[in-house]
């Protein structure tokens, strides 16, 4: 009944702000999500790390601010303060998604994320060409349709190249097919070497 009730849209933004609720609890336990024994994962929350933190101490800031600007209206205060306390909370979220969430490489696909927002997996078999390069986003003109850009703090440290498309499905459902990959990892020559010697 649901599903017939509300947009694919909206129920993918509930289901993306569920997921990162549910980062806390990983966050708080040091675990990370769908990580097996004989996988390897890799961070790239490290370059988004002190925005996120800034963002949220300016949201914190802003709460107290508000909260004392309309101390004399009791309704408009509490609207406004679970409305404010919720932004610091998603603030945070982010990070938590992004830490247990990492890429992970297993035996036969590498897992890309970008925190609860993004989770593609491409097929080892399909990479044909692996190379690391500090990309900035924006820096390189308008960037086509195959090409898939995971940037965190605006950057990427591997492009990953494919022997055929792959799928990519948006936050809000919308599809393309991709063909290149752009992503960032706070240990790219790692991951290169491990992920080079796994498609070999």
């Amino acid at each position: 009944m649901t599903r017939q009730v509300l947009p694919e849209s909206v129920r993918r933004l509930a289901a993306h702000e569920a997921r990162v609720l549910k980062s806390f609890g990983l966050w708080a336990a040091r675990r990370r999500h769908q990580v097996g024994p004989v996988d390897r994962a890799f961070g790239y929350a490290s370059p988004q790390a002190a925005t996120v933190y800034g963002l949220a101490f300016v949201c914190v800031v802003e709460t107290i601010g508000v909260s004392f600007l309309v101390r004399d209206w009791p309704a408009v205060h509490a609207v406004l303060l679970i409305l404010d306390l919720y932004t610091v909370v998603l603030a945070l979220g982010m990070q938590a998604a992004a830490v247990t969430r990492p890429h992970v490489l297993t035996p036969d696909t590498l897992r890309l994320r970008a925190g609860a927002r993004v989770d593609l997996a491409v097929p080892l078999a399909q990479i044909a060409h692996i190379r690391r390069e500090l990309r900035f986003q924006g820096a390189g003109g308008a960037v086509s349709d195959d090409v898939l850009e995971l940037s965190v703090g605006s950057q990427t440290s591997l492009t990953v190249e494919l022997t055929e498309p792959i799928t990519y499905v948006q936050l809000l459902g919308k599809r393309r097919e991709v063909t290149v990959i752009r992503f960032h990892a706070d240990e790219s020559a790692e991951l290169a070497k491990a992920l080079t010697a796994a498609v070999a």
